[in-house]
């Protein structure tokens, strides 16, 4: 069949509009009609050249929501008219890392499956396994989740990636105590959902920092007591420890990809026991440089892929608490565009003008 889809054909150019071929599902995989996408910091990180050397041309995208319309054979579980959200992480439930109990990797993880897009006879590269910027998508059973069927497609997209990492990285990774006090590195759409994670599990003092005024308002909407801007502060960890009591925060997290932040979330955070949290992915080359005493007290680092939740079990869940009126982030998209404008949402995504831009197909 033919797609409409937007092609990374470079690092720092544009994506292009074309019209591809897409290929049928085969075995264990869905044919998947996209209804809406959010536009990540991963996708961008790929455009800017800033995650790792990719194959171009590629399809990117991993954040959506859409309506299966065929499933090849061997597929279970998944029946035409389900709504799905797709993730960047598998999850075969076979291997002995999904059997383990102690991780949300896969071993299938390393093994995308064949892409089904092409171009002109070119195979395109399918990011994730997900390719959610094109109208269409061929995703393997392993990498979808189906959700109610009345959830608003155009906003718990979002859940996929950046709401699940955020809200998972405070309940499921640090698993923050009530009455603690907290530290969120970066608001953009996952440091957003961190403060809000923070917040359900009864953080008493949630700081938000961010060099982006318009951030404050949406951090406090969600749930931070405190914001600070780091061009308006002359010593950001200093301010951290004086609202702390001296005694720095219970819990840091790292929302950016900084090595820089890295660092100061460290300093930031109580030398007897702070929790640190890296969430945001650093760039490839990029080293983190930390004095060894800094855990020898009792600090810990550690990481958090995708909030450290499962997808099959974690998004029916953030879904209902969607829902349920009991989580709350239809403020974080702010952006709602046509996959024609998609290089407008990335402009927005790097001036900061937008949170989430969401691509309603």
């Amino acid at each position: 069949m033919k797609v409409r889809a937007a092609i990374a054909v470079g690092a720092h150019r544009p994506v292009e509009i074309k019209t591809l071929d897409l290929a049928p599902p085969g075995p264990g995989e869905v044919l998947v009609k996209m209804k809406a996408t959010g536009l990540c910091h991963s996708d961008l990180g790929i455009l800017e050249g800033k995650l790792g050397r990719y194959s171009f041309p590629l399809v990117l995208g991993h954040e959506g929501a859409g309506i299966v319309t065929k499933c090849g054979p061997g597929v279970s579980g998944f029946s035409e008219g389900d709504l799905v959200i797709p993730s960047a992480l598998p999850e075969c439930g076979q291997c002995q890392l999904c059997l383990s109990g102690k991780t949300n990797l896969c071993v299938r993880q390393a093994m995308l499956p064949p892409s089904r897009l092409s171009y002109e006879g070119q195979t395109l590269g399918a990011f994730c396994g997900t390719a959610t910027f094109a109208e269409y998508s061929v995703i393997t059973q392993d990498r979808l989740t189906k959700i109610r069927p009345d959830a608003p497609a155009d906003i718990v997209c979002c859940i996929g990636c950046g709401v699940m990492t955020g809200v998972g990285a405070a309940l499921k990774t640090a698993q923050v105590s009530p009455g603690s006090s907290v530290a969120v590195f970066g608001l953009g759409g996952i440091g957003l959902s961190t403060i809000q994670g923070a917040k359900i599990a009864g953080a008493a003092k949630i700081i938000g920092i961010d060099i982006n005024p318009s951030r404050e308002s949406f951090a406090r909407n969600l749930g931070a007591t405190h914001f600070i801007n780091p061009k308006q502060v002359e010593d950001v960890v200093g301010h951290i420890r004086a609202l702390t009591g001296s005694l720095g925060v219970d819990y840091a997290f790292e929302c950016v990809g900084s090595d820089v932040l890295s660092r100061q979330a460290v300093e930031a955070s109580n030398h007897a026991w702070g929790k640190c949290v890296a969430v945001g992915v650093t760039p490839p080359g990029k080293t983190l440089d930390f004095n060894p005493m800094s855990f020898l007290t009792g600090r810990t680092w550690t990481g958090s892929l995708l909030g450290g939740e499962r997808p099959r079990s974690a998004v029916p869940r953030l879904v209902d608490w969607y829902m349920d009126g009991f989580l709350k982030f239809d403020d974080l998209i702010t952006h709602r565009i046509g996959l024609d404008d998609i290089n407008h949402g990335f402009d927005m995504m790097r001036s900061g003008e937008a949170i989430r831009s969401v691509i309603v197909f």
